[in-house]
């Protein structure tokens, strides 16, 4: 295939700080006295009344603020948060929830222009490393993306909150991951740019983004299992520490420092059926995603019993009925075709609206087959 780049420069970003173990968000005072006296926090409206009432009795009176945030990622909300913090012209700004409400502090963290630190309580998604918000109309419908200059400073994550979230999102976070490397092995086929740095340019991956991939799904096999039935007993254990790391640290690092293609193109696909958003998770659609890019990819017998065996054992969805589809002709056209305004782009075999069609019937088969 031809080369898609014309520079031999590679880019890599990260996070400035990476802290994980139980307990650690009851030590956010520490971590904020770093940036400034002023916090201004983002809370998930389910830990705000318990962390706002905790966090303000340790700071100083007028030095935290905080808001319960249970809403779309608008630029609306955005913009009428960031107003609200203005006020108080914070040091640095804190969000503290899943993936919505983290990426919402982000947005106000850039358009205030200062620190961000991320608190993620499930650990779902690869999204609290990213330098990145998913932005959203106010009916749930995704609108884009809004990408920033550098990653959060601080990503602190208590593995004791992560372990007492319900299991189902630590599951899903581990089909997130799961991808991870079929997606960076595809993108470093086809030489795409990377999405880190393209406010500077176009650039390579590095062979450390490579190796965290790699190290990503070796971990996951490794620890997979056992940490789901930690999770299911809201026990922290090593088994549960080290996929908590995969699905948020590696994961995170690798995709934005690699790339993602056809599993996250279906994942596209899949969140296009306006019904869909209600009943399955990110990481369960881009788990089914990893299945159809499989059977793009012709894997062998031997790769694809590897990885459906796992995701059986560990329960995540592998047909389109397990993630609330229904596997119409219909369904499966709408899937096709929003998948095809993705990164399919960035496998090595070229698709058509028919190709990928066939594509997701035989994995919803293979899927069935398990």
């Amino acid at each position: 295939m031809a080369n898609k780049l014309n520079t031999t420069t590679m880019v890599w970003g990260s996070p400035g700080r990476y802290l994980q173990g139980p307990g650690e968000l009851a030590r956010l005072p520490h971590y904020t006295a770093h940036f400034g006296p002023k916090v201004f926090a983002v809370i998930d409206q389910f830990f705000h009344e318990t962390l706002d009432a905790q966090f303000a009795g340790v700071y100083h009176a007028g030095t935290f603020q905080s808001l319960a945030f249970d809403a779309e990622v608008t630029e609306t909300e955005i913009a009428r948060i960031s107003e609200i913090a203005r006020g108080m012209a914070p040091s640095v700004v804190v969000g503290i929830g899943g993936g919505k409400t983290l990426d919402t502090a982000k947005a106000v963290a850039d358009d205030l222009t200062v620190p961000v630190i991320i608190a993620p309580t499930v650990a779902s998604t690869d999204a609290p490393t990213a330098a990145l918000s998913a932005i959203y109309q106010a009916d749930g419908v995704r609108v884009g993306t809004r990408r920033y200059k550098k990653n959060p400073e601080l990503v602190l994550v208590d593995s004791q909150v992560i372990a007492k979230a319900p299991v189902r999102f630590l599951v899903s976070g581990m089909g997130d991951a799961l991808a991870t490397i079929f997606e960076a092995g595809a993108c470093a086929l086809t030489d795409v740019p990377v999405i880190l740095g393209r406010e500077f340019g176009k650039f390579r991956r590095t062979r450390t983004a490579m190796a965290i991939a790699q190290a990503c799904y070796d971990t996951l096999l490794e620890n997979g299992r056992k940490a789901k039935l930690a999770a299911e007993r809201g026990l922290v254990t090593a088994a549960l520490e080290a996929v908590i790391e995969a699905n948020t640290l590696m994961s995170g690092l690798g995709f934005e420092n690699t790339g993602v293609s056809a599993a996250h193109s279906i994942c596209e696909g899949v969140a296009a059926i306006p019904e869909v958003g209600r009943k399955s998770l990110h990481g369960e659609q881009v788990a089914f995603g990893l299945i159809c890019q499989l059977v793009a990819e012709n894997a062998s017998d031997e790769r694809l019993d590897e990885v459906l065996s796992f995701m059986r054992d560990v329960g995540l969805p592998m047909t389109l009925e397990a993630l609330g589809v229904e596997p119409t002709e219909e369904h499966v056209r709408i899937i096709a075709e929003g998948s095809l305004t993705a990164y399919w782009k960035a496998q090595p075999q070229p698709v058509t609206m028919e190709s990928v069609i066939d594509i997701v019937r035989a994995a919803d088969a293979l899927g069935r087959g398990y």
